[in-house]
């Protein structure tokens, strides 16, 4: 079942003295990270309003209430900003939000269950989907698309998935290198 809150962008990295973030988002329209406000941090219990100051390469400069000075700011790196559901647009039929895939249940159109969906990814050239295959370490990443991934159903907490021909799973190493 979707959460009460999506993750809506990062905060990258500090800029300047007087507590200035750099901060990706993950928006469909990425300038309206700021409208979904206020936003919250996942390292703790604690909301932001965010203003964007200026676009920069991969994202945005943007001041954080409350965060004034660069010691702040650096703390603060590698932080997930998230927004509450209700303050998202509706979303079309066919959209999802990332965290409202992730968990659902993969399995084939006979029924035989593939794995779960462990992550959402995106390398530019369209989404992929990385599923975790039964009782396995072993995941299969599959192309987010129609023809893919005929069927997403949330409600009933399942991705029906019609794989390309030569899916192989890529091991995962648990072993130190």
């Amino acid at each position: 079942m979707p959460g009460k809150r999506v993750c809506v962008g990062a905060i990258t990295g500090a800029y300047g003295v007087r507590g200035e973030v750099r901060l990706r988002s993950f928006c469909a329209d990425p300038l309206a990270i700021s409208s979904y406000g206020p936003l919250w941090c996942d390292r703790a219990r604690r909301n932001f309003s965010v203003t964007i100051t200026r676009p920069i390469k991969g994202g945005f400069l943007a001041r954080l209430a409350g965060v004034d000075s660069r010691n702040q700011a650096t703390d603060l790196c590698g932080t997930l900003l998230f927004a509450d559901r209700s303050m998202l647009p509706e979303l079309k039929d066919d959209e999802f939000y990332h965290s409202d895939l992730i968990g659902l249940e993969a399995v084939y159109r006979d029924g035989a269950r593939l794995g779960a969906v462990q992550a959402v990814l995106d390398f530019g050239a369209g989404d992929i989907l990385e599923v975790r295959m039964e009782n396995s370490k072993d995941t299969v990443l599959l192309p987010f698309t129609a023809a893919t991934v005929p069927t997403v159903d949330i409600a009933a907490g399942k991705i029906v998935i019609d794989p390309p021909d030569g899916l192989v799973p890529v091991s995962v190493k648990t072993e130190p290198r």
